[in-house]
């Protein structure tokens, strides 16, 4: 408090125009911050998501000098409008199927099954997140895909089409170089499409949810199952063309990875992507594993190298599998249910 006979002057900060100007700039910066913050929350955290950012228009197979992907496993293909019409990498015809991307003038093309020997090829192609997910957030998932078909080589190469292509997370870097042996299929997918990929004319929406367990650094799209656990549609006969190829050719675009349920293009409501039909308790399991939910639905668990060491139809809302005798280790749950086909992992243990 001032004293009452004093010769100091006092200002009224409220009615100088220095105040008003402080107040705009507090009030903008305050704007900012909030912009900022809502922008970030919806950030998408895939870097070049429509594989348009690359050096050049490079001919010829493989990824040539796209920004940001890699090869995790085989050779996927970075297929580009730039080039003349038809050449093996070109949009929309190419070696492998004939189409346009889904947006820009880009996408990747990778393949997702492979009938014969003991490898069961398949290509993944992987990139660094901008930031690592966070333990315990949940994140929304999103990509388009198209099975790819026909092309114009002299004999078309594929005529299949699969399930489970998806988007699978990692903390680890997993480059792959022409040589190396092919990696293990994990038998697992963070995000995928549990039906068979069959549209040859659009793009279909591969959406999902999930909640980071681990502080995921790496994201990889492809199909990441071994051939037991995998769906196949042929779309023509294999006695009425020659040669036949038994492969699978799917192509990629616009992925998205956000904190926001709105960042990126989901599917369902986010209620139905977190949905699920099967429990199964207590996990790790010792004597006894309890399916639940899931009556008169067709089952089948599959041990860590895709081999079926039980199978049958759940009986009523509570199935009881006596595994007491089963390997300790990893298995997978295959369940046949009234909205699709779901795995589920379980573990036993001593």
């Amino acid at each position: 408090m001032l004293p009452a006979n004093t010769n100091k002057r006092t200002m009224d900060f409220t009615a100088t125009p220095m105040r008003r100007c402080s107040s705009a700039l507090a009030f903008a910066l305050v704007a900012a911050v909030f912009c900022t913050s809502g922008t970030a929350h919806a950030q998408n955290l895939v870097p070049n998501p429509g594989f348009e950012e690359t050096d050049s228009c490079t001919f010829g197979l493989g990824l040539g000098e796209l920004y940001d992907w890699y090869s995790a496993n085989g050779t996927p293909d970075h297929l580009q409008s730039c080039q003349p019409y038809g050449t093996a990498n070109g949009l929309p015809l190419n070696l492998f199927t004939f189409q346009q991307p889904f947006e820009g003038g880009s996408c990747v093309g990778v393949f997702t099954y492979h009938q014969n020997g003991s490898d069961e090829q398949r290509e993944w192609v992987m990139a660094p997140l901008l930031e690592p997910l966070v333990p315990g957030q949940t994140y929304y998932c999103s990509f388009r895909a198209n099975a790819g078909f026909g092309g114009n080589a002299q004999y078309p190469q594929i005529w299949l089409a699969n399930d489970k292509v998806g988007m699978l997370f990692t903390t680890q870097d997993r480059p792959w170089n022409w040589g190396d042996p092919e990696p293990p299929r994990p038998n697992f997918a963070h995000v995928l499409h549990t039906g068979v990929l069959a549209d040859t004319v659009g793009w279909t929406l591969v959406s999902g949810s999930f909640v980071a367990d681990s502080a995921y650094q790496y994201v990889m799209i492809g199909q990441f199952f071994s051939n037991a656990l995998t769906d196949t549609l042929h779309f023509v006969s294999p006695g009425s063309v020659f040669p036949w190829y038994p492969m699978a050719y799917t192509l990629i675009d616009a992925l998205c990875v956000s904190l926001d349920p709105g960042g990126c293009e989901l599917a369902h409501t986010v209620d139905e992507q977190q949905a699920t039909l099967v429990v199964l308790y207590p996990n790790p399991a010792s004597e006894e594993l309890v399916i639940a939910g899931v009556g008169g639905a067709w089952s089948t668990v599959l041990d860590a190298l895709g081999r079926v060491v039980w199978q049958g139809r759940t009986m009523g809302e509570r199935h009881v599998v006596q595994v007491g005798h089963w390997a300790r280790g990893s298995y997978t749950l295959r369940a046949e249910t009234r909205s699709g086909v779901e795995f589920h992992k379980f573990v036993l243990a001593e």
